[in-house]
C-alpha cells in the first residue's frame, strides 16, 4: 500500500478503475460476418437508445447509422472484414428517440479459436470526445506554458512530471528530475522541509497554499532564490490517491525587496537605539561604550572606538602621507569572546599605526574604508602589528570597516568594525548606517571631550587656588576635603582656607561663590586673597566679612556666602561671623553634636547690612565642621532632614578626622547632587 492507503501495482487484487472510459461512455459492440449484432454493451443502450433485446440479431448499419450513410457503412465494414485493418471516423447516428447525433466511430476485425471473423465496434458520443480532447490540449498548453513551475510526486514522492517552467527553475532537464526527490534534485534546498511538508499534504489530503523557502540551485548556484510553494493532492474520479502536484512560485524579487524593507526597518531602529543610548552622559569612555554597545551585533560582531591623542589633548589633528597616527582607545565590544579582542588595543593605551595602516587611511582621509571580503593579505593593513594580524585571522575576521568620526569638521577618530561570526560581508547598505552612527556619535563625543577639557580647566583653577594641605597652626588638628562637581560648568565656586595668625590664633573660612565654571573658580581666588589679606590685620570676624562685602560688590555683581571663625588657643574660644552661609556644627565630648546659632547674615555682595560676631567656647576636643551646601543639599529631601543627618554621623569626637571627612562625604554627598563640596574640619588640642 502506499502512504496514503492507496493500492499500488505489486499488491495483491486488481486496481480499480481510474475511471477515464465513465467519462467518455465508449459503447461496445460485436457483429458477426453478416453485419448482424450479436454482443451489445449497457453503453450501446445508453448512445443508440436501444436496448440488448431490441439490437441482439439486427443488421447495425439499419439499426444505428443514418439511411443515406447506410450504403458507404456497408462498404467501409466489408473491407474492415476483408482486410483486417482497422477503420475510424465519425458519422451521424440516428438513436431511437429520431433525433441525429454525431458519434466517433473505430472498427476492427476479430478472429475467435474456431477462425470465425467478427467486426468490434467502439463508439463514443462525438462532443464528449472533442471536449476532453480540448481538455486535455488545454491542460497541456497551460502546463507547459505556464510561467509557473509545476510538478508530479508519486506516493513515493518521487518526481513523475515537470513542465518546462520547473526545469528552468532547477536547472536540469524533465528527465533528469524523473524518479529523484526533491533534495536529490535541489540538494541546497530545505529539501526536509519541504518532503515533510509534501509527506503531510499526501497523508491528510489537506493543501498547503504559499509555503516560503529561500535556496540556491543549479540554474543559479550563488545566489539566493526565494519561491512560493503550494502542495495538493491528486486523486483520480474514482478517489484513488494518485501522489502530490506542486506550484512553485519564484519570488525572489519580492523577497528581496522585503529584506531591503527590513533592512531600512532595521536600519532606522538601530539609529532610533543610537539615538536613545549614546550620549547619556558627557563621560567621554561611557559615551565612546555606547556607541560600541550599539554597534554590536547589529552591526558588527567586534567594535572599537579609537580616538587620535591629539584631539584628546584639544589640538586639532593632521596627518601627511607618511605620518604615523597616534590613536588611544576608548572603547572595545565583542559578541563573545574571540581572539579579535585580544588583537584588539584595551582601551586607554595608546597606540601607533603605521601610514599603510587602514585606520590610519580613514582619519587621513576622513573616509570610510572598507574590506568586504577580508585576504591573508589584508590582515597586517588592519592589525597594529604582525602578532595581531595572526590573531586577526584565527579569529576568522573576513570582512572590515573603519569610519571616521568626525564633528564640527574635525576628525575625532575612527569606528572599526569587523565580522566574524556574520557571514554577511560589509555592504553600502552597512557603510551608510555605520555613517550614520559615526555621525550622530561623534557630535556626542565631542561635547564630551569639550566638556572634560573645560572640567579639567576649571577643577585645575579650583584646586589650584585651594591649599593643598592645610598649615600646621597652633592648638589644632585640620582635615579638609574638596569634592568637584559632576559637571563642567558647576565646578569652581566653593573654597575652603585655613590661615595661621600672630599670637597663635588661627582663621578658618569656607565659602561659596554663587554661579559656576571658570568665573566662579576666578571670583573664588579673588576672594581667597581678600580674606587671607583681611584676616592678617586681626579684625573683628563681623568687621573683615564687611570688607569682604565691599570687596564682592565690585567684583561683577558677584554673590557668595561666606562663614568666618576665628580660634584663639589661650581662651579656648571662637569667634565666628555668618554671611548667609549655613551654620556650623560643633561637636564635644560628652555632649550631642549641634549646629550652632548664629545670626545668618547676607550673602557677600548684597551690601547694606551690618554681620554680627559671636562667640563660641570651644576647648580641647571640641571639632568645628564647616562645609558648604553641596555636601548636605538634595532634590529629595529637605535641608532639616539633611543636616539632621549629617548631625547623626558626628556622633563619635574620637574619630580621627580624616575618617569622619570620607564617612560625611561618602554617606551624604548624593551623585545626583550637581555641585561641589568644601569641607574643613578642626579640632582644640591642649597647648604644650
Amino acid at each position: 500500500m502506499s502512504a496514503a492507503g492507496a493500492p499500488v501495482p505489486g499488491d495483491d487484487g486488481p486496481e480499480r478503475p481510474s475511471g477515464l472510459l465513465d467519462v467518455l461512455g465508449v459503447a461496445s459492440v460485436v457483429l458477426d460476418s453478416a453485419g448482424r449484432i450479436v454482443l451489445w454493451s449497457p453503453q450501446a443502450e445508453e448512445l443508440f437508445g436501444y436496448s440488448a433485446k431490441e439490437a441482439l440479431g439486427q443488421y447495425a448499419a439499419r439499426l444505428m447509422v443514418h439511411e443515406q450513410h447506410v450504403q458507404l457503412v456497408g462498404k467501409l465494414f466489408a473491407d474492415v472484414m476483408q482486410t483486417g485493418h482497422s477503420w475510424a471516423g465519425a458519422f451521424p447516428i440516428r438513436p431511437k428517440d429520431g433525433s441525429t447525433r454525431l458519434v466517433e466511430f473505430r472498427n476492427m476485425r476479430l478472429l475467435d479459436v474456431r477462425g470465425d471473423v467478427y467486426a468490434l465496434g467502439l463508439a463514443a458520443d462525438r462532443s464528449t470526445v472533442r471536449r476532453l480532447e480540448q481538455d486535455v490540449a488545454l491542460s497541456d498548453r497551460m502546463v507547459t506554458q505556464s510561467p509557473i513551475g509545476l510538478a508530479v510526486l508519486d506516493t513515493e514522492l518521487r518526481y513523475v512530471s515537470v513542465n518546462p517552467a520547473l526545469t528552468r527553475i532547477n536547472g536540469i532537464s524533465a528527465e533528469e528530475h524523473v524518479g529523484q526527490t526533491i533534495g536529490e534534485v535541489s540538494p541546497r534546498l530545505d529539501a526536509d522541509g519541504l518532503e515533510s511538508a509534501a509527506r503531510q499534504v499526501l497523508e491528510t489530503g489537506l493543501p498547503l497554499v504559499d509555503q516560503s523557502t529561500v535556496g540556491r540551485t543549479p540554474a543559479d548556484p550563488e545566489q539566493d532564490h526565494a519561491w512560493s510553494v503550494s502542495f495538493y493532492r491528486l486523486e483520480d474520479a474514482m478517489g484513488r490517491v494518485l501522489g502530490v502536484a506542486g506550484s512553485i512560485v519564484d519570488i525572489t524579487d519580492q523577497y528581496r525587496a522585503a529584506v531591503e524593507a527590513e533592512t531600512a526597518r532595521r536600519r532606522l531602529a538601530v539609529i532610533a537605539d543610537a539615538s536613545a543610548r549614546i550620549g547619556t552622559t558627557l563621560d567621554l569612555d561611557r559615551t565612546a561604550r555606547e556607541l560600541a554597545d550599539v554597534a554590536v551585533p547589529e552591526l558588527a560582531d567586534v567594535a572599537a572606538v579609537d580616538l587620535l591623542e591629539t584631539v584628546l589633548e584639544g589640538r586639532r589633528s593632521t596627518l601627511g602621507p607618511t605620518e604615523t597616527a597616534v590613536i588611544r582607545a576608548v572603547a572595545v565590544r565583542a559578541e563573545q569572546e574571540t581572539d579579535a579582542l585580544q588583537a584588539a588595543d584595551p582601551p586607554g593605551r595608546l597606540a601607533r599605526y603605521a601610514p599603510d595602516r587602514l585606520v590610519t587611511e580613514c582619519v587621513r582621509t576622513a573616509m570610510p574604508v572598507v574590506v568586504s571580503h577580508v585576504k591573508e593579505q589584508d590582515l597586517p593593513h588592519i592589525a597594529r602589528s604582525p602578532e595581531a594580524a595572526v590573531l586577526l585571522g584565527k579569529a576568522g575576521v573576513h570582512s572590515y570597516l573603519a569610519v571616521p568620526l568626525i564633528a564640527r569638521g574635525e576628525v575625532l577618530g575612527a569606528l572599526d568594525l569587523k565580522r566574524t561570526r556574520n557571514p554577511a560581508p560589509f555592504d553600502a547598505d552597512d557603510v551608510l548606517l555605520a555613517r550614520e552612527l559615526a555621525s550622530r556619535a561623534a557630535v556626542q563625543i565631542d561635547n564630551a571631550r569639550w566638556y572634560q577639557n573645560a572640567r579639567d580647566t576649571a577643577l585645575t583653577l579650583q584646586r589650584s587656588l585651594l591649599p593643598s594641605h592645610p598649615p600646621e597652626t597652633t592648638g589644632l588638628e585640620v582635615a579638609s576635603r574638596y569634592q568637584p562637581a559632576g559637571a563642567a560648568s558647576e565646578v569652581g565656586g566653593d573654597w575652603f582656607d585655613v590661615i595661621p595668625l600672630e599670637d597663635g590664633k588661627t582663621a578658618l573660612v569656607v565659602g561659596d561663590v554663587m554661579g559656576s565654571g571658570i568665573s566662579a573658580a576666578a571670583t573664588m581666588g579673588r576672594l581667597r586673597t581678600a580674606t587671607t589679606t583681611l584676616a592678617s590685620l586681626d579684625l573683628d570676624p563681623a568687621r573683615l566679612l564687611e570688607h569682604l562685602d565691599k570687596i564682592t560688590s565690585g567684583l561683577d555683581h558677584s554673590i557668595a556666602t561666606c562663614v568666618y571663625a576665628l580660634y584663639d588657643p589661650e581662651l579656648r574660644q571662637c569667634r565666628i561671623a555668618n554671611a548667609g552661609h549655613l551654620p556650623p556644627a560643633r561637636v564635644r565630648p560628652g555632649h550631642p553634636p549641634e549646629l550652632l546659632d548664629l545670626p545668618t547674615g547676607v550673602p557677600l555682595g548684597v551690601g547694606g547690612v551690618d554681620f554680627s560676631t559671636t562667640t563660641v567656647d570651644f576647648a580641647p576636643g571640641d571639632e568645628l565642621v564647616l562645609y558648604t551646601d553641596g555636601l548636605v543639599e538634595t532634590r529629595r529631601h529637605s535641608l532639616d532632614e539633611r543636616l539632621d543627618s549629617m548631625l547623626a554621623l558626628l556622633d563619635d569626637p574620637s574619630r580621627p578626622l580624616e575618617e569622619t571627612c570620607d564617612l560625611l562625604l561618602r554617606e551624604l554627598h548624593h551623585p545626583d547632587n550637581h555641585d561641589d563640596v568644601a569641607l574643613l574640619i578642626a579640632r582644640a588640642q591642649e597647648l604644650p
